[in-house]
């Protein structure tokens, strides 16, 4: 029996969540999954995190430049997950068909918030006295 590591995801749950996000933006570039929030609400996919038994894919997405809200998106791919789960299985070829989990992609503002503390002149006093040379 393999022994299970807490270092992260394996290659092959990478790879599965990497196969899983680029047929889901395909899907949604080539309007194959028929709904009006779709047309109103361009969504992006940006990461797929799939569990290590490879039987729940939590897929992360956000509306394009502010359109919709990120709920009214959640809530739109949610109805269609049947369509969506049927599509994938037929894409990436595994034992099961993954259960599909959305949520908000919350990266863009982790990125924000991590580029305002970088900017507040306390923390560029302390980078700034770690690049000079200690005597």
């Amino acid at each position: 029996m393999a022994k299970q590591s807490s270092k992260g995801p394996g290659q092959r749950q990478l790879r599965v969540g990497e196969m899983i996000r680029r047929v889901l933006s395909e899907l949604l570039q080539r309007g194959e999954i028929h709904d009006p929030a779709f047309d109103a609400i361009p969504i992006t996919v940006g990461e797929v995190s799939v569990s290590a038994d490879l039987k729940v894919a939590t897929i992360y997405v956000m509306p394009l430049f502010g359109k919709g809200s990120v709920e009214e998106a959640i809530a739109a791919l949610a109805r269609h997950k049947g369509i969506i789960r049927k599509k994938v299985s037929e894409e990436v070829i595994l034992r099961h068909a993954p259960d599909l989990r959305f949520r908000a992609d919350e990266t863009y503002d982790r990125m924000d918030e991590t580029r305002r503390l970088f900017s507040d002149p306390v923390v560029q006093r302390d980078i700034a006295a770690k690049d000079e040379p200690e005597e």
